[in-house]
């Protein structure tokens, strides 16, 4: 056996390794008659979670104030390093004026780290997707794999796999966005059918999510009337279609938040897909039947569609922070962060990031 179909052994293993322990703790999943279970050696409440933010704040004499931020790349095919595969990290400063007004987003090229793993799936890994704060930890998704790591000391640490659809199928979920909603880590992906690169229907699993319990028990829910309500709000009707990147729900509001990246009246084609980038937030009610679709900006490059979003701290989530990118070719070529407010009214730009990157996360960590 050659050392290349060694490396490709090691992998099968190591991928199919965590699959078990995600299969075993789906069985697991929240038994009505118990709220706690020792995970790990200690108990972990079911009902309780913890809240706690990570990031810092720094207080300006004129009232303003300055957050820690993160952001997280998917670097597609470049994530690969030789035997292992990485992704960039980058860490910078939101400053929010007093009366939140003006806004001013900056990173550090020196603050940028890699963090890498040897568990990939079709030869591909690490190309992350989001980024959540959930339980005093920060964690996010990778895409190719299904594989939720936690990020912590400049490492990336498997948690929880994520399968496709209905969870009952050997793919991982190409997961696209994450958020927390009371005891829960949510998880999505694209929120249309899955197609061909020519728009001809294949199957509905990037229609699910997935509910992620604490101790990382996992309970898949079909979303697929969800998301044909949310585009049907901004006029969409299947062929026509809407791919998320950005959901989030706010506990303040009580409310579901959604940027779609693309969309369009036509049917989805790979070759046309680039260029349908959007400018619109969509807001829903908690149980997901009512809408109100809102225009950020008075422009919209189509060329740059929404890839992550957070909620400004301390601005009673009326402020977002997002970003989005631009591909071209299938490959990126840069990604932009801007600050608006909940009406639509853009407080920041679109500011643009350093390297021809995807930033697909965001957390204030």
């Amino acid at each position: 056996m050659t050392a290349e179909n060694n490396s490709n052994m090691l992998n099968f293993l190591l991928f199919g390794f965590v699959t078990a322990i995600a299969f075993y703790s789906g069985t697991q999943f929240n038994k009505p008659s118990e709220s706690t279970e020792a995970v790990n050696g200690s108990n972990i409440d079911f009902q309780h979670v913890s809240h706690a933010s990570l990031y810092t704040t720094k207080k300006f004499d004129d009232g303003a104030k300055e957050y820690s931020t993160m952001l997280i790349t998917d670097l597609d095919h470049e994530s690969r390093d030789g035997k292992r595969w990485r992704s960039l990290v980058s860490r910078g400063f939101l400053k929010v004026s007093a009366d939140h007004k003006h806004a001013d987003i900056h990173f550090d090229k020196d603050s940028e780290y890699f963090v890498d793993t040897n568990i990939a799936a079709g030869g591909r890994a690490m190309e992350m997707s989001d980024l959540a704060v959930f339980n005093g930890k920060l964690y996010s998704i990778d895409d190719r794999t299904g594989l939720i790591y936690q990020i912590s000391d400049k490492k990336a640490i498997p948690w929880v796999l994520l399968n496709d659809g209905p969870g009952n199928v050997i793919k991982g979920l190409k997961g696209e966005w994450m958020t927390v909603k009371d005891t829960e880590l949510i998880v999505g992906g694209l929120g249309k059918e899955w197609t061909t690169t020519d728009g001809e229907y294949v199957n509905d699993h990037p229609m699910w999510v997935k509910h992620v319990s604490a101790a990382g028990a996992v309970h898949h829910v079909n979303w697929k009337d969800v998301f044909i309500r949310v585009r049907r709000a901004a006029g969409i009707e299947y062929p026509g279609y809407m791919i998320h990147e950005a959901v989030q729900w706010s506990p303040i509001h009580r409310k579901w938040f959604f940027l779609p990246r693309r969309m369009s009246n036509e049917k989805y084609s790979e070759a046309e897909d680039e260029n349908r980038g959007t400018n619109v937030l969509i807001i829903g009610n908690e149980d997901l039947t009512d809408f109100e679709v809102v225009r950020v900006g008075e422009e919209n490059n189509k060329a740059r569609g929404f890839s992550a979003f957070q909620f400004v701290p301390n601005t009673h989530h009326q402020l977002i922070v997002a970003l989005k990118s631009e591909e071209k070719d299938g490959k990126p070529v840069a990604s932009y962060a801007c600050v608006f407010d909940v009406h639509g009214n853009v407080i920041l730009d679109e500011y643009l990031l350093h390297g021809p990157y995807k930033y697909e996360g965001i957390a204030f960590a």
